[in-house]
């Protein structure tokens, strides 16, 4: 039986001296880079709340990548985040001179955390001017978006990474290997919700054709918690409800709320919640020989569970998983290994988010 304490987990994994985060190659299946005195230069494009508030943050903490450039519609920001984080006026770029950013050596990276809407745009601008990309999540609107995504950046030589930061944290990776590793048997149900109360009226969230609604925004995450909980992918969505309790607010049908069953492999179910009316946060996997809780399951400060095995809490702080997603991803590169969040990764979500919206829309059971 294996017990996860945190004095037993901040001892295996080796936290830094002072500091109550981990190491950021704990539990990384990445290996040093050839080169360990490069790090490579990443350009965010879209200076919003999670750029400005957890990623560049992220990147003072980060070893092999730091923040070299921004990109923002915004002139009024780029004296502020030149003088914060030493950022030279060539590195900074708008909407309208982006392309030129083909021509800086400094960027290797460009970041994508725009709205899902732009989000193909900007990713294959980048792929054009052979940069390496990420991109938020949700990675597009449409399936057929994304898979444009995917062509632009293999067609240009260049990496596609989704920032998709609980597939690179401990207690995620702990959880999938209990499952992977049948400990616990074979799994028999997964239920999973996300969601917070979002008081903005007037966000992108609230705006369809930027790609607002739930299911995109908050959806993803709940989506993956019951494909990683289940270590399959659904074959099927039995059936969906989306509705809205502040239709002045989320209007014309948009999600505010959005739940669906979904069908798996071997008779297994699957159930997921995602809303933006109610603070909800919990995976729960069903297992022959018992159950996996995990709440929160993928928040900013730390994901952490139970299960009959023991207690799963590798602990950490805000934004130590930011950091832990690029420097991994920045890994990967300068070794020139697979992503480990591919744009395959997150076409498989949308396409899933669009067959929950067919469901709901149809009444009938919609195959993936």
């Amino acid at each position: 039986m294996t017990h996860f304490s945190r004095r037993e987990s901040i001892k295996k994994l080796g936290l830094l001296s002072g500091m109550t985060y981990l190491t950021p190659y704990a539990l990384s299946a990445c290996v040093e880079p050839k080169n360990s005195e490069k790090k490579l230069g990443v350009a965010l494009v879209g200076l919003g709340y999670y750029s400005t508030d957890l990623l560049a943050p992220a990147l003072q903490m980060t070893e092999h990548c730091y923040l070299a450039g921004i990109v923002t519609g915004t002139p009024a920001k780029e004296k502020i985040w030149m003088d914060k984080y030493g950022i030279p006026e060539k590195n900074v770029y708008n909407y309208e001179n982006f392309d030129s950013i083909k021509d800086n050596p400094d960027i290797d990276v460009v970041y994508v955390v725009l709205p899902p809407s732009m989000h193909r745009e900007y990713v294959e601008r980048a792929a054009a001017a052979k940069k390496q990309v990420w991109c938020e999540k949700p990675m597009a609107v449409t399936a057929e978006e994304c898979q444009s995504m995917i062509d632009a950046c293999k067609d240009n030589g260049v990496s596609l990474a989704i920032g998709y930061r609980c597939q690179h944290e401990p207690n995620t990776l702990e959880y999938q290997r209990i499952v992977k590793e049948g400990l616990l048997g074979s799994v028999q149900r997964v239920e999973c919700a996300a969601g917070y109360r979002e008081n903005r009226t007037n966000h992108w969230k609230q705006k369809r054709e930027m790609g607002g609604g739930v299911i995109y925004d908050m959806g993803v995450y709940p989506i993956q918690g019951v494909r990683l909980g289940s270590n399959m992918e659904p074959i099927a969505i039995k059936s969906a409800k989306v509705w809205t309790e502040r239709p002045e607010i989320y209007k014309d049908g948009l999600g505010e709320i959005v739940e669906a069953e979904l069908e798996f492999p071997d008779g297994v179910t699957g159930w997921i919640k995602t809303s933006f009316a109610e603070n909800i946060n919990y995976l729960n996997i069903y297992c022959e020989d018992g159950t996996i809780e995990i709440a929160p399951f993928q928040a900013y400060a730390g994901n952490k569970g139970k299960s009959p095995l023991g207690e799963i809490n590798f602990p950490y702080e805000v934004p130590w998983q930011q950091a832990n997603q690029m420097d991994q991803d920045a890994l990967a590169i300068m070794n020139n290994q697979a992503m480990k969040v591919s744009g395959e990764e997150g076409k498989r979500d949308i396409r899933i988010v669009e067959a929950i919206l067919e469901s709901a829309q149809t009444g009938k059971r919609v195959l993936i």
